[in-house]
């Protein structure tokens, strides 16, 4: 049996999950006087992900921290599968799997950092950002030119949508 190609898994995509701190921020965490969380998340990318889920490819979130920012981002979004404080990762993707009855290889995960790993061996595509660490950047099958935070999420959602041949409706809309 041949191996799957790179174009052949982008277009089986229909469910993409990102971490957060890394991926779709900067990975710094911001605390103010009064303990209060801040994360700083990027236009580019938050519009990129609106346009995949109006192209019929749902979205999802799975990070290790716990904020009351990332639920409110997640919703501005439109993405409804949202984990978080999770430790080992798999064990949400199990979830998003009995939930959206879409198997692992339709399904792509951005992560940044080792505790990402488990779930980018499982899925069908896997990707990372510029500077994610080392190990992630060696056994993923894209790695994003941008930095997390900083449009790698964007640069992933058009990888997608115009592999798909869905860039072009996309464009429509915006040159009517």
């Amino acid at each position: 049996m041949s191996a799957v190609t790179f174009d052949e898994k982008i277009k089986q995509i229909k469910l993409v999950i990102f971490d957060v701190d890394g991926v779709l921020t900067d990975g710094r965490i911001i605390f103010d006087a009064a303990g209060v969380e801040t994360k700083c998340f990027d236009v580019k990318d938050g519009h990129g992900i609106k346009l995949l889920i109006r192209s019929g490819i749902q979205g999802a979130i799975i990070t290790a921290r716990e904020s009351e920012v990332v639920l409110r981002r997640a919703k501005d979004l439109g993405i409804d599968l949202v984990y978080q404080g999770i430790k080992d990762k798999r064990l949400a993707l199990d979830d998003i799997v009995a939930k959206s009855a879409i198997p692992l290889s339709e399904m792509a995960y951005m992560g940044d950092d080792i505790i990402d790993i488990p779930v980018l061996k499982r899925v069908g595509f896997s990707a990372t950002v510029a500077d994610g660490v080392e190990e992630v950047r060696g056994m993923v099958d894209y790695v994003a030119r941008r930095p997390g935070g900083r449009g790698a999420a964007r640069e992933l959602v058009e990888l997608i949508l115009k592999a798909q041949g869905k860039w072009d409706e996309v464009m429509r809309t915006y040159l009517v």
